[in-house]
């Protein structure tokens, strides 16, 4: 029989939103309410008589809470079915069936990013709560399992219609309800790997919360979905829309890529993106200034850009901004007016942070491949310039040291092979996913003479030059100083190409690839 009719419902949870109100809209329809200790006291403080499951049970509460629910009254009505046999085991034992179980969890993943001690964590690891909403979804058949408070009006508006809830919604809820367990382990699972040091357990589980559904993917063709998964962190996934259409896959990833570019720097700063690689960056004494360095870098790019900065938006930055199509701009906040200059191009997808991502956050990067998963760290951290070494014979200049330090931070949000040239901390030409670094330089080379122009510049790469022919293409076209890695087993030909210009190098000992 596809409608069920509620008779007896089981409410037990943690986050009591709308439940007095859920609760006594059951009542008024003649649903027998059942219920644990603290969801109980919230009820009867209401003015509900809801019946204890110590009394259901005949056992009472007991380890400090950690079993109450546990118990053969409880999961045997959750889990009978309409089977004579089912019935009449029932019967014998004096136990009515539960028609709507009511759960959410006790707040485990709260506790967590809220940087709870272990033992702390551990308390709010719940037990009864997913036996039982498994058993109820196990059971969807004949009962309603809710495990989210915002399904309270899915129930009710099923009950002023038909009477009883219909299979489609139960087996719907169970999906939802067996995929809230399932988050809750992964995230319980992941908890017990940090504490013990393991970034690659044997079993990797992933849990995610779908935010929104995206217009479309890569392609209009092609469907997607935005997802929050592991503990919060501050980013283009918690960021909130306040104007625009829904942003596409290739929006997010353009927004994220710019987002975590830009915090790399302390000074007001602009980064520009176009598929995925910034086509312009820069700081300056404010974002105004900021803006203008970045987009004198490649200004045929930058339009239809995605642009990230590391400070509130202001009107002056806005107003520069609005002189150019772009689709999304991100950014820590907003001012009034600057708010109300983005309002006049409703197109444009602004969305806002409560505060930017840590760049040092250590965490996994996750990406698909045909049947299976590749999982390294992120690329944290920033490099330590006193572990720098200067390996020709002129060293670089102050100006040069500043822009050389920008440049790599640059560089290592730049798809590989990545040459980035820059002059007063801000990018002049960037070659980017190129098959050779020659050709990255050639190409970062060609830019600068098409936007910011020809001159002096240092230049960034993001891995070493396997022959002298990338930096001589770099030198060629203005740069006097090199950063890189170094490393390759022909760094005395290259050092010796910067010696004969005189052009100052500096390894850093640390690659930055990005694929």
């Amino acid at each position: 029989m596809s409608l069920r009719p509620i008779r007896r419902a089981l409410l037990s949870v943690s986050d009591k939103t709308g439940l007095v109100e859920f609760a006594r809209a059951l009542a008024e329809r003649g649903v027998e309410l059942v219920s644990t200790g603290g969801t109980a006291r919230t009820l009867r403080d209401a003015g509900l008589s809801p019946i204890e499951v110590s009394t259901l049970t005949g056992f009472p509460e007991i380890l400090d809470g950690r079993v109450k629910t546990l118990h053969p009254a409880v999961h045997a009505g959750l889990l009978a079915t309409d089977t004579g046999e089912h019935r009449s085991t029932l019967a014998a034992h004096g136990i009515a069936p539960i028609d709507l179980l009511v759960a959410n969890l006790y707040p485990f993943e709260a506790t967590r990013a809220r940087g709870a001690s272990f033992a702390e964590c551990v308390e709010q690891i719940d037990v009864g709560g997913p036996a039982m909403i498994r058993a109820a979804a196990k059971n969807h058949d004949r009962v309603a399992v809710v495990v989210d408070t915002a399904d309270y009006a899915v129930i009710l508006d099923e009950l002023v219609r038909a009477g009883g809830t219909c299979l489609e919604t139960r087996r719907r809820l169970a999906a939802k309800a067996f995929a809230r367990t399932a988050g809750y382990d992964a995230a319980i699972a992941a908890f017990f790997d940090e504490a013990r040091g393991e970034r690659f357990p044997e079993r990797l589980v992933l849990a995610a919360e779908r935010i929104e559904r995206l217009r479309y993917g890569e392609n209009p063709h092609q469907e997607a979905a935005l997802y929050r998964w592991g503990p919060p962190r501050p980013g283009v996934a918690t960021a909130r829309r306040l104007q625009g259409k829904e942003p596409s896959y290739n929006n997010l990833l353009d927004a994220d890529a710019a987002l975590e570019a830009v915090v790399e720097h302390a000074d007001p700063a602009v980064v520009i993106v176009k598929h995925a690689n910034p086509c312009g960056a820069a700081v300056g004494a404010d974002l105004r200034a900021a803006w203008e360095k970045a987009l004198a870098c490649d200004p045929i790019s930058a339009f239809g850009g995605i642009v990230a900065v590391n400070r509130p938006l202001d009107a002056a930055t806005a107003e520069a901004m609005g002189a150019l199509f772009l689709e999304v701009v991100v950014a820590p906040g907003i001012e009034p007016q600057a708010a109300a200059l983005f309002a006049r191009k409703p197109g444009l997808r602004l969305l806002v942070l409560d505060r930017l991502p840590d760049p040092a956050d250590h965490g996994l990067v996750v990406r698909s491949l045909a049947g299976g998963l590749l999982v390294q760290t992120r690329d944290v951290g920033a490099d330590d310039p006193a572990s720098w070494r200067v390996v020709t014979r002129r060293a670089p200049t102050e100006a040069e040291w500043a822009d050389l330090a920008f440049a790599w931070k640059v560089v290592r949000h730049t798809r590989s092979n990545a040459i980035v040239l820059a002059r007063d901390r801000a990018t002049v030409g960037i070659g980017m996913g190129e098959t050779s670094r020659v050709d990255a330089a050639r190409h970062a080379v060609e830019r600068m003479e098409r936007g910011a122009g020809r001159g002096p510049c240092v230049v960034a790469s993001d891995a070493f030059f396997p022959f002298p022919d990338g930096l001589e293409a770099a030198i060629a076209g203005g740069a006097t100083a090199c950063i890189q890695p170094g490393g390759s087993k022909r760094d005395a030909e290259v050092i010796e190409a910067a010696d004969r210009a005189g052009v100052a190098m500096v390894f850093t000992g640390r690659r930055h690839f990005r694929h």
